[in-house]
């Protein structure tokens, strides 16, 4: 576990705020995968729980993990009661209690390669399901999109992370799903896109790509110099008299990679 995937829960409120949720599309997708009610389910990773609730709020009784406290404190704010918290990082969970399903939004990159896709199977009930999402956000209006990476170039080449194994962008099973098909432990990998546009304010946008940085102190916020909180990116007033970015398009969840694949019950 890095260093900096223990550095969101100084910025855990703020996480909180900026993060967009996750669709409801998501769930059905991963039910449907499933082929039958899902009773049980950890999460790895969970932060501040956008993707708990979205489970948990259905019916499934969730075991949300994650290393920093400050994260799992904000999560029970939103989450419901029944969903049990677990202060550990992936690579620190004993096996025991089985799942009929693991899953990771947005986290899975955090942990680490080695002994992974044992530990999972190690956690999932014979025929369980393994599930991974997460993606690339891509501003829809090319000047706001411009403006973002040169007020970003001083400090930071892209604020992107790369496939973890290597993969091309443009190959069409991304990973993990590309490490999962040689996985003696999984079988039956499949991977489904959702897209989706949202919409947010440049004052928003300016925080949640601090979010993302795990910046919140005024000092740190130079990092978004050149890009003012009332300014960047509008793109005119709307018919109420609000200004608005166009739609970012596509992201982790705005362009949402999902990735099911079913224990081969070893």
């Amino acid at each position: 576990m890095s260093g900096r995937a223990l550095s969101f829960g100084v910025v855990a409120e703020a996480y909180e705020r900026f993060r967009p949720e996750y669709p409801v599309e998501l769930f059905d997708m991963v039910m449907a995968y499933a082929g039958h009610p899902v009773r049980t389910a950890l999460e790895i990773g969970a932060g501040t729980g956008k993707a708990t609730r979205l489970f948990a709020r259905r019916g499934v009784m969730v075991t949300a993990t994650d290393p920093d406290g400050a994260m799992l404190a904000e999560l029970r704010k939103h989450v419901p009661r029944g969903v049990r918290t677990v202060r550990a990082a992936f690579e620190d969970l004993r096996p025991g209690e089985r799942y009929g399903l693991v899953y990771a939004a947005a986290a899975l990159h955090w942990t680490n390669p080695r002994g992974r896709w044992s530990r999972v199977a190690a956690l999932l009930e014979p025929g369980g399901v393994f599930a991974s999402c997460g993606g690339p956000c891509q501003l829809a209006d090319p000047a706001v999109e411009e403006a973002v990476r040169a007020a970003r170039a001083p400090f930071l080449e892209s604020d992107e992370i790369p496939s973890p194994d290597g993969t091309p962008p443009d190959q069409e099973m991304q990973w993990p799903g590309t490490e999962l098909r040689q996985s003696e432990w999984f079988t039956d990998v499949q991977q489904a896109v959702i897209e989706r546009r949202v919409t947010m304010s440049a004052r928003d946008y300016v925080g949640s790509s601090l979010h993302r940085l795990g910046l919140s102190r005024p000092a740190d916020r130079g990092a978004s110099a050149g890009v003012q909180p009332d300014h960047a990116g509008t793109a005119g007033p709307s018919r109420d008299g609000s200004r608005h970015h166009r739609p970012p398009r596509a992201s982790a969840p705005r362009r949402l990679i999902t990735t099911p694949t079913r224990s081969a019950g070893r």
